[in-house]
């Protein structure tokens, strides 16, 4: 027998929650400058239950070929990639409309 979501009572093979809760999200990819001078890329506005931030920091920093992290419900990138971010973002899923370069 087929397993149900809890959420939207479809069976889990046609779930589609994952998709509208990654519609829903305003994620916000701005430029810092950190200690002596250093841009630093940020990432933030993922809601933390229905994304794995981990799992998307380690596919953003491999993709942009730097070093980061993901603390605090951010991801840091080392090194200017907010257009390269925002790329990657989309080609997980997540609507271009929702996603503000500052």
């Amino acid at each position: 027998m087929a397993e149900i979501c809890e959420v939207c009572g479809l069976p889990t093979e046609l779930c589609v929650c994952g998709e509208i809760s990654k519609d829903q999200q305003r994620i916000r990819v701005r430029l810092e400058k950190r200690k002596w001078n250093k841009p630093v890329t940020v990432i933030e506005g993922l809601d933390e239950k229905s994304v794995d931030i981990g799992r998307l920091a380690t596919e953003l920093k491999a993709f942009c070929a730097c070093g980061g992290t993901a603390k605090n419900n951010q991801i840091l990138l080392q090194g200017d990639h907010r257009e390269k971010s925002k790329e990657k973002l989309v080609a997980l899923g997540f609507s271009q409309g929702s996603i503000k370069i500052q």
